[in-house]
């Protein structure tokens, strides 16, 4: 509805979410809001990083949903900054270890939101990306490009630290 309203008016309307975690007390929250709130609750709190790891495989897989919701949200209801793209690929794609794991346990999810993550800077989601998150993000689709070309095998180890 947010995007209707917003290509209909060319403005954007008033954005909530309704929070029913705890269906006693339930709550209507600016979406903007809530967006950073989960983003530092959940998103790049590192404990819940290291949560996921737990899960190997399916751990990746949910890094990688992390990031399309995020996107979705951005790209509908423009609820995301440049600060927060960052935060995500420098926590999920540029760190040593998560990016180890990943590529040890889901070289795909990894791929997954390296594309996301291009998608949204070529779409202007994403304005301003530092160089050394755009170098990540090439250093990435290029050896998700060797993988498709049978040039090299997902989980070989990249070193994508560029």
């Amino acid at each position: 509805m947010i995007a209707t309203i917003r290509a209909l008016t060319g403005t954007n309307p008033a954005r909530y979410i309704g929070d029913s975690s705890d269906p006693a007390r339930p709550k209507t929250r600016d979406l903007r809001e809530e967006s950073r709130r989960v983003f530092r609750a959940r998103v790049v709190n590192p404990k819940w990083i290291a949560s996921m790891q737990r899960h190997g495989y399916k751990g990746g897989l949910q890094l990688a949903a992390t990031v399309d919701y995020l996107f979705g949200y951005d790209a509908t209801a423009e609820v995301l900054e440049d600060w927060m793209y960052e935060q995500v690929t420098e926590r999920y794609l540029r760190d040593p270890a998560v990016q180890q794991w990943l590529e040890q346990s889901n070289p795909w999810a990894l791929q997954a939101m390296a594309e996301r993550l291009s998608e949204a800077t070529e779409r202007g989601l994403w304005s301003a990306p530092s160089p050394e998150a755009l170098a990540t993000l090439r250093a990435l689709l290029e050896r998700g490009e060797e993988w498709r070309e049978g040039l090299s095998k997902p989980g070989a180890g990249a070193g994508y630290d560029a």
